[in-house]
């Protein structure tokens, strides 16, 4: 639910700067808001009745809810409301509301965390489609991906955090900023200095993991009793060389750079603002404004 979190941030720095801002939650599973949304998936749907009237569990129900339309089947004298393949056929839901907005309104869209909509599943594609200059809103978009900064603290999780960074980058084509969230976390624990070599990843972060030798120490303490625990395996050599063909592979694309976020702090959320600003052209967009003339100044005194 973090990024929900991001979003208030967003929301509360836009307020205190008096900029327009239309907030549209389409995570189902959201139930909490520091701000009510202007928009919410849940007035169509929940992924509690999900969950319950198809018999899924949180994962694969927030997908179906994403990959459903509204379709009505009779259940004795009630009808039961299902979602399918709502995002790809019915779409009325957003184009309805977004579509009168001017251009003075940065539109927030909070979604769900599961990475499985960005990376493999098309659905999420889809909808950005609609929502561009390839669709019927052309809409300015700009992709924020949050990895929780401590994921520094161990290489593997880094590198597999900012491979499906990457992959979403691919999936989704637009403009995309990555941002370490949660700074406040491993303040303390990681000098600014390590952070830094985390903030453009390449593959000498590999050469020196610290959890390296934890983990091989461990690995032999356990491999004579049995060889073949997920610990043994995730110390040894090939779980190693796995994770540095997936270092080599990010370095080589050279997509993915991170910025430092701590929701709170104002001027670290209105940095991340500043660069989401530039990448939708929201200041290009702007009409010029007259200088008031209230008031008139005397320049000959």
């Amino acid at each position: 639910m973090y990024q929900t979190t991001f979003c208030s941030a967003l929301i509360q720095h836009l307020r205190v700067n008096k900029r327009s801002c239309f907030y549209v939650n389409l995570d189902p599973a959201a139930e909490d808001f520091a701000y009510e949304p202007d928009l919410d998936i849940k007035e169509l749907i929940s992924l509690e009745d999900v969950m319950e009237e198809m018999g899924l569990g949180p994962n694969g129900g927030l997908i179906y809810c994403f990959e459903c339309i509204i379709l009505r089947k009779h259940s004795g004298s009630r009808h039961l409301l299902i979602i399918s393949r709502f995002l790809l056929e019915s779409l009325d839901f957003l184009t309805d509301a977004i579509d009168p907005l001017t251009e003075e309104y940065l539109i927030i869209i909070d979604m769900p965390g599961q990475i499985e909509l960005y990376t493999h599943i098309p659905i999420v594609p889809a909808l950005v489609k609609h929502l561009t200059r390839t669709g019927s809103l052309n809409v300015n978009l700009c992709a924020t991906y949050l990895l929780e900064s401590t994921f520094v603290v161990d290489r593997a999780k880094y590198f597999a955090g900012t491979l499906s960074a990457m992959s979403a980058m691919i999936m989704l084509e637009v403009p995309h900023v990555n941002v370490l969230s949660k700074m406040d976390l491993i303040r303390g624990s990681v000098s600014k200095k390590e952070l830094k070599r985390f903030i453009d990843p390449d593959t000498s972060l590999m050469d020196d993991d610290p959890t390296d030798s934890q983990a091989a120490l461990e690995s032999a303490q356990q491999i004579s009793t049995d060889p073949s625990t997920a610990d043994s395996v995730m110390a040894g050599g090939s779980f190693k060389r796995l994770n540095r063909a997936v270092a080599q592979l990010i370095d080589d694309f050279s997509m993915v750079s991170f910025l430092q976020l701590d929701v709170q702090k104002e001027h670290s959320v209105g940095a991340i603002l500043s660069y989401i600003d530039d990448m939708v052209q929201y200041h290009e967009a702007q009409e010029p404004k007259e200088p008031k003339d209230e008031v008139e100044m005397d320049y000959e005194n």
